[in-house]
């Protein structure tokens, strides 16, 4: 049964107890933002022009990538996502972090806050790693502001939580109230569609890793129904054998962190990781590759265009619309893995 926006969602508490609020500021805080998700989240409230540094994977919107770059990544320089998964696996098991802080930028930016998370050390620099630059650098008076979302509901919170610490709580009110309104009337729509087709969302290539966290609640949101995972439950690894004994309607692959073109440049490798001549939806030419970096694993305002990318894959001639607005951000595979446009026109 579909679910209604918000059923399976944590309630949308205070996102900050009254003594915790930031006082009325005279002037706007100075911000760094060190992830793409938070960014995207400071800028959708009004606040862009108080951002003074970014993490070195923040590239939207327009104009933030000529802000000064307070992260950087340790992980050499590799192409595969075979490649990337063991060296991620190499760093986490020397005790090192996958990301780390620019420290004298971070000093010369000398913002009032900074914005992190604590979800995923593979996605970010790690909130420990912040808060011990910080204390290192001696920054008194920084405000973290920490990002953990597990669920939808967790990103409407944090899109609250981080308008209240920058002094601009009704801007976030009203985004995620319009977030909500675009996620109500799709969901409705697509709660009209006859069918509910077996959706498996693949997180990444090489080793085939499926979508948790939201992604199961974007699937049944979308009128599918969610393969593997539950809501709020992190990506699982599967077997080739574990693979088999699916049979989806509908595949979503969207890697973490990859854009379309880098995943395109690796779709060959699906033929070997999945079981792709047995699945149905490779059958019938339902595969599809979505902007991994751009959707889908940023966890902001972007989120509602995941949405409608998905629905599109689930229920095309139902949404044809957003398959025409999203077809830049998105190619259908066929059994032969030849390539071919998300919207065709007759």
């Amino acid at each position: 049964m579909p679910v209604t926006p918000g059923q399976n969602e944590k309630p949308l508490e205070p996102p900050l107890a009254p003594e915790t609020l930031t006082p009325l500021m005279k002037t706007p805080p100075r911000i760094a933002s060190l992830l793409p998700s938070a960014t995207e989240i400071v800028c959708a409230v009004g606040a862009q022009g108080d951002l003074v540094g970014v993490s070195h994977e923040c590239d939207f919107p327009h104009g933030v990538e000529v802000l000064p770059v307070l992260t950087r990544a340790r992980l050499r320089p590799v192409r595969s996502s075979r490649e990337v998964d063991a060296e991620v696996r190499s760093v986490l098991q020397d005790a090192l972090a996958v990301y780390e802080v620019e420290l004298e930028r971070l000093r010369a930016a000398h913002p009032d806050v900074i914005v992190t998370q604590d979800l995923c050390d593979v996605c970010a620099v790690s909130l420990d790693d912040v808060s011990a630059a910080v204390a290192r650098l001696g920054l008194e008076g920084v405000r973290i502001v920490n990002l953990h979302p597990t669920r939808l509901g967790d990103i409407w919170s944090d899109i609250d939580r981080v308008a209240v610490a920058l002094g601009r709580a009704p801007e976030g009110r009203r985004v995620v109230a319009t977030l909500r309104d675009r996620v109500a009337a799709l969901h409705e729509r697509a709660a009209r569609c006859a069918t509910r087709p077996a959706v498996l969302a693949i997180e990444w290539l090489d080793p085939v890793m499926i979508g948790g966290m939201w992604m199961p609640e974007l699937i049944d949101l979308a009128g599918g129904v969610p393969l593997v995972t539950q809501p709020g439950e992190h990506a699982p690894t599967l077997s080739l054998d574990a693979l088999r004994a699916l049979d989806p309607d509908v595949v979503v692959v969207k890697p973490c962190g990859f854009s379309l073109e880098r995943t395109l440049g690796e779709a060959q490798v699906l033929a070997a990781t999945l079981p792709w001549g047995e699945w149905r939806a490779v059958r019938e030419g339902r595969v599809y590759v979505a902007d991994g970096n751009a959707y889908f694993n940023r966890p902001g305002p972007r989120i509602v265009e995941s949405l409608e990318i998905l629905a599109a894959c689930v229920h095309p001639d139902a949404f044809p619309e957003l398959r025409r607005a999203h077809g830049e951000s998105v190619r259908r595979l066929d059994a032969n893995l030849a390539v071919r446009p998300f919207f065709e026109t007759d």
